[in-house]
């Protein structure tokens, strides 16, 4: 119907009806080959003959015309080259992968969770941080102690802990490993009237404690949202980020301030 009305609407005398019929040959191509499902090109079994399908629209196209459709309306497209290149894809995108050193993907591109068994037993410390950002009305509050959820940084304080001790519950790959400690500084500042959260998470372990102080820090600000959002619905929480990292394979690391 849409290839009708623009060939009603056009204003131009060569605008032929077979012009127009080849569009709509086109969107069938389109609609042929659009059902198809995206793991069929990356798979090397596929049964999909492009070559056949292209070949059954021609000779429909000829029985209508008494020609087969002009090269410029098909295209020097080349089936064949088209799906190597497609299969190929995985394999390529497999290697950038394996050479970017995400560890929680195997060789076939699908999640893993890392074997640590090999690995050896060090101290691990992470410290991560994050800004909750309260503007002044509800700075106000929070400073005098006056928000109706009670102590916000008290709260948000011990929910930064439990959070961080829920890790692995909540990070689908991540290892449920013994911390050996916790901790979380929450801090008013007037300035930028936010709470700065800092955590602190240790274990002695074969694995690294990040996420576990990344996952403190967000808790307790979400915390602090919610203990804070009947006062105000524009609270941003922000800046989340490791801050520093010690213990492991790759050593001790610093952000650059």
């Amino acid at each position: 119907m849409a290839d009708r009305q623009r060939l009603s609407n056009s204003g131009n005398p060569s605008f032929s009806i077979k012009k127009a019929v080849e569009m709509m040959y086109l969107s069938r191509v389109s609609s042929t080959l659009k059902p198809l499902q995206r793991s069929r090109f990356f798979s090397s079994n596929s049964g999909y003959d492009f070559s056949k399908a292209i070949q059954e629209l021609n000779k429909e196209m000829e029985s209508v015309f008494g020609e087969p459709p002009t090269s410029s309306l098909v295209g020097s497209i080349d089936n064949q080259s088209m799906a190597q290149d497609l299969e190929s894809a995985p394999t390529n995108v497999t290697r950038s992968i394996s050479s970017s050193g995400l560890t929680h993907i195997d060789s076939k591109g699908n999640a893993q969770m890392v074997d640590i068994s090999p690995k050896e037993i060090t101290k691990r410390v992470a410290v991560a941080s994050c800004k909750v950002i309260l503007g002044r009305k509800v700075f106000d509050l929070v400073s005098a102690n006056q928000m109706g959820k009670g102590d916000v940084l008290g709260v948000a304080k011990i929910a930064g802990i439990c959070g961080a001790k829920q890790t692995s519950n909540l990070i689908p790959l991540c290892h449920n490993i013994n911390l050996s400690h916790v901790a979380l500084n929450l801090t008013l500042n007037p300035l930028d009237l936010c709470v700065e959260i800092e955590s602190e998470a240790a274990s002695n372990g074969k694995t690294g404690v990040e996420m576990e102080a990344l996952t403190a820090v967000t808790i307790a600000g979400l915390t602090v949202y919610d203990m804070c959002k009947a006062a105000s619905k524009d609270i941003l929480i922000t800046d989340v980020r490791l801050e520093s990292k010690s213990g492991g394979k790759s050593g001790d690391w610093l952000r650059k301030k």
